[in-house]
């Protein structure tokens, strides 16, 4: 597990990420265009939706499939619930507060996947495209139960509640689409359409996941500047809340009978926390919900914590459990 950990430290991939974490601690003049990182987020996207359809056209429908779904949907909507639970009885957030915090805890991180699936192919472990539908379907459950324990308290009659502009937040946000309409057209192309295309998203893939993670470091140590004045309780569920997601994945794994690879990528979803879709949702939804805690500990605490120590520890406990 330690060889492991070195690996992945040692890795291009999250030392582009220390060194724009530590860029961004130093205050260095070093950034990335804004345009550009939304570009670079576009391509890892549309590469990762695409690769996972492609592997869909091979497999079929059958229990497994229908299992991992319902075990992200299932995390999708009581992870939240969970993470409410903390904040309140352990913190001193606002039930407003808590509530919107709780939605990123059941979302997901689409980069913490990326850089989990290039890790695990490193180590030669396969695992099964369909997980990139899971990885579509995450999103919306959380903000549901966000937006339901929200309205559980007497201090949210005043929200605006799931009109129009909220729905089209939640079911049409960029990346949702994005991902959801790659997988349809690897899955309609397959083979034939991957070698189209293979060396705009092969060889590249690399080379854009650094330059990708060098911006979410800077952006990261931004967020970790800002926790400094946060309650260390919060800083503290930062780091708690993945590990809960984390076993939530492996046990709910083992129970279908995920292999290694699978296995690994569904506890990183259920281990990871959403800092692009479900704050759009929770800024139109809890207005006066505060975005600084949300944003602070999914991207701050929650994604380093995540690339650098969560993968090699959830891919080595998913070695020992699901061989």
């Amino acid at each position: 597990m330690l060889a492991q950990m070195l690996n992945t430290i040692l890795s291009p991939v999250v030392l582009f990420f220390v060194l724009g974490f530590g860029a961004g601690l130093l205050r260095s003049s070093l950034s990335v265009p804004e345009a550009l990182a939304k570009g670079l987020s576009l391509y890892l996207m549309l590469a990762i939706g695409f690769k996972g359809g492609v592997e869909m056209s091979h497999a079929s429908l059958d229990a497994g499939v229908v299992g991992t779904i319902g075990l992200g949907l299932g995390a999708g909507f009581g992870l939240p619930v969970v993470a409410f639970a903390i904040l309140r009885g352990f913190t001193r957030l606002e039930t407003i507060d808590a509530a919107s915090v709780a939605a990123h805890y059941g979302s997901i991180s689409v980069v913490t996947f990326v850089a989990a699936s290039d890790y695990i192919s490193g180590l030669g472990l396969a695992y099964d495209g369909y997980i990139v539908a899971v990885v579509a379907m995450m999103e919306t459950p959380a903000i549901i139960s966000g937006l339901w324990l929200a309205q559980r308290s007497a201090s949210a009659k005043k929200k605006r509640g799931m009109d129009r502009e909220l729905m089209r937040e939640v079911f049409l946000n960029g990346s949702v689409i994005l991902l959801t309409g790659s997988l349809v057209i690897g899955w309609v192309t397959g083979d034939a359409g991957m070698k189209s295309i293979e060396p705009f998203i092969g060889a590249p893939f690399k080379g854009v996941l650094c330059l990708f993670l060098l911006d979410m470091g800077l952006a990261a140590s931004t967020r970790l500047r800002a926790a400094r004045g946060m309650d260390a309780r919060l800083v503290a569920f930062g780091a708690l809340m993945p590990l809960i997601g984390a076993t939530v994945g492996l046990l709910g794994s083992r129970l279908v009978g995920l292999s290694i690879g699978t296995g690994t990528l569904l506890t990183v979803l259920c281990a990871s926390a959403s800092y692009i879709a479900v704050p759009a949702a929770m800024r139109v939804a809890l207005p006066q919900a505060n975005p600084a805690y949300s944003l602070t500990l999914s991207l701050g605490v929650t994604f380093p914590f995540n690339v650098v120590l969560g993968i090699p520890l959830y891919t080595h406990l998913a070695q020992r459990l699901l061989a």
